[in-house]
């Protein structure tokens, strides 16, 4: 699996973020190849220097997919969203993403 993820740093003003992420969701929802998406409001730093307050991760089979969804028309509109509610105060990047069950990782 790979993902796109947004480190948003903490807005200059809330509210046009808050009153722009619904319509930034709503184009990138529309992404092809999106499989999911997860959204994290940072509520502490626990070590080290860093602005992120939002972090939000959309999920693709592969780095093709994701490059594809970015290029699309909702993707680029996506894109012009976020620019304008963040900014440009935010780091994007792709990631090959991997997880495991809990009961797998026990059992060593």
């Amino acid at each position: 699996m790979h993902k796109l993820a947004i480190l948003i740093d903490t807005p200059e003003d809330w509210s046009a973020f808050e009153a722009g992420w619904p319509e930034f969701l709503h184009q990138a929802e529309l992404m092809p190849g999106l499989l999911r998406e997860a959204t994290s409001q940072v509520d502490s730093i626990l070590y080290g220097q860093s602005a992120v307050a939002w972090v939000h991760e959309l999920f693709f089979d592969s780095p093709e997919d994701a490059r594809q969804a970015l290029g699309s028309p909702p993707g680029q509109e996506a894109g012009k969203v976020l620019q304008r509610i963040t900014g440009g105060r935010m780091v994007l990047f792709f990631a090959d993403h991997k997880e495991d069950e809990l009961e797998n990782i026990r059992r060593g």
